[in-house]
């Protein structure tokens, strides 16, 4: 006898699916078991609250680290020299480098050059903010960005405790009368 091969195709396309069903089923359920929830992911400490201490770049204190402080013999970190000169030398003027305390994890304020910041469309800033921050994290620095009316722009912040390190960037954008927000 004769099979035609309607029904045959049936057959096998009811497998296919019900082998396609049980794949996806077993992707879902390990995806499920091993991927952990947001629940169980680390927060994003937040930014520091500490004030900017402009002072420290004509006056310097031993446990800070600024773009006018050289050590010779070693590396001095963070080391953000390199950031400054090869593409931010108009836009980054200075930073403060304060290591960690029993307080609070160590960071650095980014000093921008006011003028050239809000010539910047938000993408550049975020730009900014995310290769300063990713080289300072490299240190394990979080980052804040003043201007010199010690206004906060943005900050860069991580938790150094997962690892890869997680981390989060807020910026602070002015609309055309003056008033701030936080995104």
């Amino acid at each position: 006898m004769h099979i035609p091969k309607l029904c045959v195709r049936p057959w096998r396309w009811r497998s296919h699916r019900q082998t396609s069903f049980l794949l996806l089923l077993t992707i879902s359920l390990t995806t499920l078991l091993v991927a952990p929830s947001l629940a169980q992911t680390p927060p994003i400490p937040s930014p520091s609250s500490a004030p900017l201490e402009l002072d420290l770049l004509t006056k310097p204190k031993d446990y800070v680290i600024t773009a006018n402080t050289i050590n010779t013999a070693r590396l001095t970190v963070p080391s953000l020299w390199w950031a400054q000169q090869n593409s931010e030398k108009k836009l980054l003027d200075n930073w403060i480098a304060y290591p960690a305390s029993e307080k609070e994890p160590a960071r650095v304020d980014l000093i921008v050059n006011q003028q050239i910041w809000s010539l910047l469309e938000y993408v550049e800033r975020y730009d900014f903010v995310n290769r300063l921050g990713s080289a300072a994290r490299n240190f394990g620095y979080n980052v804040r960005v003043f201007n010199y009316q010690k206004e906060p722009l943005a900050t860069y912040t991580c938790n150094f405790n997962t690892s890869p390190a997680l981390c989060s960037i807020q910026t602070t954008v002015k609309n055309k009368i003056g008033l701030q927000r936080s995104l």
